[in-house]
């Protein structure tokens, strides 16, 4: 898997398709270890350690690791190796912004843009994302994270801009990080927030061509994650 691969193919090609290779797998592995906080913020990452927890040997792992630094999960350290990337407040709210800049222009652009195909596919994805959140249960929580991804990359899939599609894939991952890592301390998942509203209100508007309308729902409910992350990050640290 290279960053050019990355960039030029479908940004959710290493969730839905088996890794082709032992470097494929470990670099998802680890992914997914760094963004649900099982490797936590900061910590050393040590290849002759994380070498046999990951079945790979220490060339593949660094590979993997280095593919993880393009994604600025990871950082690396010149010679004394790699570490989980840190995580902020600063760097939450400068992730949302950056987010809202490139996911409101993707969603006007595919408004304008997308056909017919676009429009079956945002049905499509926002008909599993609402079985996901009408659960009397409550959503399971990876499966709800799967959904919710496919949801946000169909109603940007009518804009034709692998760069703005590859950026937008790691802001995602980044966003995703921030609400694993604060929904284990605090209760930020159970706040009273009505997240399928938000998504209904963004799918009504982006499927009626409403193209201001959908783009301000979908910065408000960008933000709103971050506010409640914000919130509760900073009531947890008081």
């Amino acid at each position: 898997m290279s960053t050019l691969k990355q960039l030029t193919g479908n940004p959710s090609d290493t969730d839905t398709i088996a890794p082709r290779t032992l470097a494929e797998r470990a670099y998802l592995s680890l992914r997914h270890d760094v963004v649900c906080g099982k490797l936590a913020p900061g910590e050393r990452l040590r290849v002759e350690h994380l070498k046999d927890q990951y079945q790979v040997g220490a060339g593949t792992l660094r590979e993997a690791l280095s593919l993880l630094v393009s994604d600025a999960l990871v950082t690396a350290e010149g010679q004394r190796g790699f570490r989980v990337a840190a995580i902020s407040l600063a760097d939450l709210e400068d992730v949302t912004n950056t987010r809202v800049m490139l996911e409101t222009e993707a969603l006007r652009q595919s408004i304008r843009h997308g056909d017919a195909q676009w429009e079956a596919a945002l049905v499509a994805s926002y008909e599993l994302l609402t079985q996901t959140e009408s659960d009397p249960a409550g959503p399971e929580p990876a499966l709800w994270e799967r959904r919710n991804k496919t949801f946000h990359e169909a109603l940007n899939a009518g804009f034709n801009s692998p760069w703005s599609k590859y950026f937008l894939n790691i802001l995602y991952r980044h966003a995703e990080r921030y609400r694993n890592i604060n929904w284990r301390l605090t209760a930020a998942h159970t706040s009273g927030r009505d997240v399928h509203r938000e998504h209904e209100d963004i799918f009504r508007a982006a499927i009626g061509r409403q193209e201001a309308r959908a783009a301000l729902a979908l910065e408000a409910h960008v933000r709103l994650t971050h506010d409640i992350v914000k919130n509760q990050t900073q009531k947890h640290d008081t």
